[in-house]
C-alpha cells in the first residue's frame, strides 16, 4: 500500500537514549514534580515515565504528609455539656397609629398568635 503525501504521517515509535530517560526520571524525582505534568512537558504516557521510574530502581514511596490513625471510642450517650444558643435575632410589628412591638426569636408562636389576633379588633 502507498502512502499519498496528503495522509498523515504514521505513528512511529519514538526511541529514547538511556540518558535521555535518566534526565526525565531525574525530573519527576524533584521535590513537588508532578509526574503527570512532567510526563506531558516530553509528549510521554504517563506510565511509561513510571515503567522507566522501575527500571532506574526508583521505590514508590508513602506520602509523609498523612495525619496518624487515632483511635476512637462510640459511646451511646449523647448528652451535650452546652446547649446550642438559641435562635437570635427579633421581628418588629408596625401598628397603624405608629406604635410598635417588637418580637424576640424566643417568644412562644401561641402567645404571639394571641396578642395579634386581639390587635385585630
Amino acid at each position: 500500500m502507498s502512502r499519498n503525501d496528503d495522509d498523515p504521517p504514521a505513528h512511529r515509535r519514538r526511541s529514547w537514549s538511556r540518558e535521555e530517560k535518566r534526565r526525565i526520571v531525574d525530573e519527576s524525582l524533584e521535590v513537588g514534580a508532578s509526574i503527570a505534568e512532567v510526563a506531558r512537558r516530553h509528549d510521554l504516557n504517563t506510565n511509561q515515565l513510571f515503567t522507566w521510574r522501575r527500571q532506574f530502581g526508583v521505590v514508590p514511596t508513602a506520602p509523609q504528609d498523612l495525619a496518624p490513625i487515632l483511635p476512637v471510642t462510640i459511646t451511646s450517650d449523647t448528652t451535650t455539656e452546652c446547649s446550642p444558643p438559641g435562635p437570635t435575632g427579633q421581628m418588629e410589628i408596625v401598628l397603624a397609629e405608629g406604635d410598635r412591638i417588637l418580637v424576640w426569636a424566643d417568644v412562644e408562636t401561641a402567645a404571639l398568635s394571641r396578642v395579634v389576633k386581639a390587635l385585630r379588633r
